[in-house]
């Protein structure tokens, strides 16, 4: 059985990893090759068939219910119901929308919008909309969210941007009652935590601002705001624990067994959690989890403690079988694995303490490789921060919280728990923020197949009992995690990524012994690209400081990112067309024209047009040329700055140009390409952005040249090996069976 089992949970798991899906065809025909060979006792070739099939056929599904091509960038008026929670923040609202019909065109089931200034939206509503639609496009760099594969998972078809509207339905059934709830919750006063109380009874984060998810990434702690299994499961061993005490002191009826009733109450009080949280896919998964536990608690621990969490993870991956696209799900089981394996072989009772200690042990090195292979932070203060925050979060704030939710209706009973939880939370903010501001999450280099084994393999051996022979080797094995380097760029040639950033600008240029960093990407409120984009990608190519951060202009789009650049790496100076209107702490200089130097046999030269009269006519322009291969980035000049760059007597010739300002109209203009006359263009810029970038009469001068063009669109972030004359490869190109082509 748990060979067939494994080899169903391989088939299952191998959807991960596939470049592109087989084709339908050869999905409908697995499963009858797998009944072919169960005759001849081939059961786990048939059963990895089995799981193979299924979950490519899931996956086709969830592929073929997408936006189609014809309606992307569309209006269209459609009619729907509003599902889950709305997230309000800097005043746009977004919601998924279900059932969506329109007249005029097959839609997704789901759909994910976005309305700027909506008006009060509620779960449960029928609305009409009007929505510009957008196929499933996400940013595809080095290292940054996979936005592409969450919406896939989530089974999502589509995103829009709502124009108008007008509210048909009112609120119904359990999502209306859960939205009112929530109403309720962030209206209680609960020293200003509300929000947090609401992420731990509902699931809903939309009430921890960006502060609060920095202070539990940096300390490992993000599990413990946002409903999983390990609250699922807490919830369901304190009902099982205490029927299981008042039976151990005899206050129990003896004509009642407890264990089947123990069992019975845990599982309910775990499926009522997880409906009070939405029941999405990671409630579900550890609903399955705890009901399987408990049923091998009550009837089949003969079985032994690997073969349920098998099962568990069979289950969960035949009901969604799209789960292994998310970190959670490998994060959760391997979690859960780890405490098996450090918990079932041990000889004797340990203290709470000590239990307690282990775990958090076990999970800071156990989980230290999955981290590493999910391109996530490592939280070096996670083990302490847990220490903490685990028994104060699952055996005082979580109770309170749910029995003060309860107990609402009666008249202060209700709220005053919560304002009870909620000022425990908010002591706990405060010393998890200690924590961080002294030792935050740390993001390694990307590690190569064999330091990432050896790393792997030392983990191991630490999580082993004390005295194993070799098991000090561990600390050894970790080593790779500190000194390995990645691949630079040899003397006299240089390395550039220009990032995807959507409707904003960051290009990585490196040589041998240096890196500089042209533009930081756009901050959109909350959503800073340089935190959630560039410095990651620049963590994970091995860039540990920066000896120039080289910032166009001040545009948002192109500045946006900068601070958040400089709290989370070294920065040697920070150069600036607009340097005195930048944030003071960056200490900017100004951009000087005519300034040239070398590094590592590579020569850059800045301009800047002094008699610039706006902030795009000051850009600071960069010439960059390797082995005779040059580079011009222009930041956000227009035509005019253009020609007075031309009349500098700068040597403008190069074989790669990034369009002027994304590629607008007036821009790019046909002097300039005359003189620069490049082989390529680069055009960085978000896909259906508001500006309309690149203008056709653009594309058709480029294209006029010839020049090929390059756009971070189409082909993700860009690397360039300058001075290799070699094309531009894209990341896009990787392929990803969820990835837009």
């Amino acid at each position: 059985m748990r060979i067939g089992m494994s080899a169903l949970v391989a088939g299952l798991l191998l959807l991960r990893f596939l470049p592109a899906l087989p084709p339908v065809w050869l999905l409908w025909l697995l499963p009858i090759l797998g009944l072919m060979l169960l005759p001849f006792r081939s059961y786990p070739v048939a059963f990895f068939l089995f799981g193979l099939s299924w979950a490519g056929i899931s996956a086709q599904s969830a592929l073929d219910d997408r936006l189609a091509p014809e309606l992307d960038g569309r209006t269209l008026w459609l009619q729907g119901r509003v599902v889950g929670l709305p997230d309000t923040r800097d005043g746009i609202v977004r919601f998924q929308f279900e059932q969506a019909e329109s007249r005029r065109a097959k839609l997704p089931q789901r759909l994910r919008l976005a309305w700027h200034g909506a008006p009060e939206l509620r779960a449960g509503e029928t609305w009409r909309l009007a929505v510009r639609l957008k196929r499933a496009h996400g940013l595809v760099n080095p290292q940054s969210f996979d936005y592409e594969a969450w919406l896939l998972a989530q089974r999502i078809g589509a995103s829009g941007t709502v124009k108008s509207g007008q509210r048909v339905g009112a609120a119904s059934g359990p999502a209306g009652w859960r939205d009112g709830l929530r109403q309720r919750l962030l209206a209680v006063e609960a020293h200003g935590r509300a929000g947090a109380l609401a992420a731990l009874v509902l699931g809903d984060g939309s009430g921890l601002s960006v502060a609060d998810w920095r202070v539990l990434q940096d300390t490992g702690t993000v599990h413990l705001l946002v409903i999983s299994g390990q609250h699922i499961g807490l919830l369901a061993g304190l009902l099982y624990g205490l029927i299981a005490g008042l039976a151990r002191l005899g206050w129990w009826p003896r004509q009642w067994p407890w264990l089947p009733l123990a069992c019975g109450l845990a599982f309910a009080g775990a499926l009522g959690y997880g409906l009070l949280a939405g029941f999405e896919v990671p409630v579900r998964r550890a609903c399955v989890m705890v009901g399987l536990v408990l049923l091998w608690r009550w009837r089949f621990r003969h079985l032994g403690v690997f073969l349920p969490l098998l099962i568990a993870l069979a289950v969960v991956l035949l009901l969604e079988p799209l789960a292994s696209l998310q970190p959670g799900f490998w994060l959760s089981f391997a979690a859960v694995l780890l405490l098996i394996l450090i918990f079932s072989g041990r000889l004797g009772a340990w203290s709470w303490w000590r239990t307690l200690g282990r775990a958090q042990w076990a999970m800071a090195v156990g989980l230290l490789p999955l981290l590493l292979a999910l391109g996530l932070p490592v939280s070096a203060s996670g083990p302490l921060a847990n220490l903490i925050a685990v028994p104060w979060v699952g055996l005082a704030v979580v109770p309170l919280a749910l029995l003060g939710t309860l107990l609402l209706p009666l008249p202060w009973l209700g709220q005053a728990l919560l304002w009870l939880a909620g000022g425990l939370l908010k002591l706990l903010f405060i010393v998890l923020a200690q924590i961080a501001v002294w030792l935050p999450a740390w993001l390694p280099d990307t590690l190569p197949l064999w330091a990432w084994l050896l790393v792997t393999l030392g983990a191991l051996l630490l999580l082993l009992p004390a005295g194993v022979p070799l098991r000090s080797l561990g600390w050894v094995l970790l080593l790779p995690l500190f000194y390995t380097e990645t691949e630079r760029p040899i003397h006299g040639q240089a390395e550039v990524w220009v990032l995807d950033v959507g409707q904003g600008l960051a290009v990585l240029l490196r040589t041998r012994e240096h890196a500089l960093l042209y533009d930081a990407g756009p901050r959109f409120g909350d959503f800073d690209m340089g935190e959630r984009v560039v410095l990651p990608s620049l963590r994970a190519l091995g860039v540990a400081q920066l000896d120039m951060l080289l910032i166009s202009h001040a545009d948002n789009d192109h500045a946006g990112g900068a601070l958040a650049i400089q709290r989370g790496m070294a920065l040697n100076r920070v150069v600036s067309g607009e340097a005195a209107v930048l944030p003071a702490v960056l200490q900017a200089e100004v951009c000087e024209a005519g300034r040239s130097w070398q590094w590592d046999g590579v020569r850059f030269t800045t301009w800047r047009w002094a008699q610039a009269t706006d902030g795009n006519q000051a850009s600071c322009v960069l010439l960059i040329e390797a082995a005779g291969e040059r580079l011009l980035l222009t930041g956000d000049i227009d035509s005019r700055a253009e020609r007075a760059l031309l009349d500098s007597g700068l040597d403008v010739r190069a074989d790669w140009l990034l369009a002027p300002h994304h590629g607008s109209r007036g821009s790019s203009s046909q002097p300039l390409l005359d003189a620069v006359a490049p082989r390529a263009a680069l055009i960085s810029r978000g896909q259906h952005n508001a500006f309309g970038h690149p203008h056709a009469s653009v594309l058709a001068r480029y294209e006029a040249l010839p020049a090929r063009l390059y756009d971070t669109v189409e082909q993700g972030a860009l690397r360039i090996r300058l001075g290799t004359f070699a094309p531009a490869q894209g990341l896009r190109a990787h392929a990803r069976f969820w990835r837009e082509k």
